[in-house]
């Protein structure tokens, strides 16, 4: 269902039994124990899978699964890494229909988050608003008319997080530039 290696799944065993002997289980239910744990291993191996991959595959609320993340990561110490939105950039591009434009619009949209990372937008920003801001500029870049309601539903988060970082990236000097000069251009300064 999820096509996880069996790396993912080896590692994920070893963490549920770390999880039994410190009665993690307790009070919980296995599948939610269970996700948690597959979770840590693809965020260790910086693979492209998000929590609400696995809360749509288990058919699991979302905020349920990630309270039972976040205090299993808690319970073992776990400092994991900020995912990088550029993994989720050609994933989500492929669901835009886009046609052949795809990897085109694609490579824009890393640029774009690479623009972001330099002028601070992408600090203490959850990855998922990053890609979807990025895609949604660069397909419109790109002659696509693309709405924010088109990106929220295949990335599900919010339209106001998309609206709010679109909006956060108009003011950097990368927002004036046509899209030969954004891609032949680089600016150094950061905005704050």
């Amino acid at each position: 269902l999820m096509r996880l290696g069996n790396h993912f799944v080896d590692a994920a065993h070893r963490l549920f039994n770390v999880a039994l002997e410190r009665n993690f289980t307790q009070g919980r239910k296995r599948a939610h124990v269970i996700a948690a744990c597959l979770y840590v291993s693809c965020r260790q191996e910086k693979s492209q899978h998000m929590l609400i991959d696995f809360s749509d595959a288990l058919q699991i609320n979302v905020y349920t699964l990630g309270t039972t993340f976040l205090k299993f990561r808690r319970l073992l110490g776990l400092k994991l890494e900020i995912i990088d939105p550029a993994l989720y950039i050609y994933r989500f591009a492929a669901h835009l229909n886009l046609d052949e434009k795809a990897n085109e619009v694609a490579m824009t949209a890393l640029r774009i988050v690479s623009r972001m990372k330099r002028d601070w937008i992408v600090a203490g920003r959850r990855p998922a608003g990053i890609c979807a801001a990025a895609l949604l500029i660069a397909s419109r870049a790109h002659g696509f008319e693309r709405e924010h309601h088109d990106v929220t539903k295949i990335l599900k988060i919010c339209g106001l997080t998309v609206i709010a970082r679109v909006k956060e990236f108009e003011v950097t000097p990368s927002a004036d530039l046509t899209l030969d000069e954004f891609h032949k251009k680089d600016i150094e300064q950061e905005v704050d």
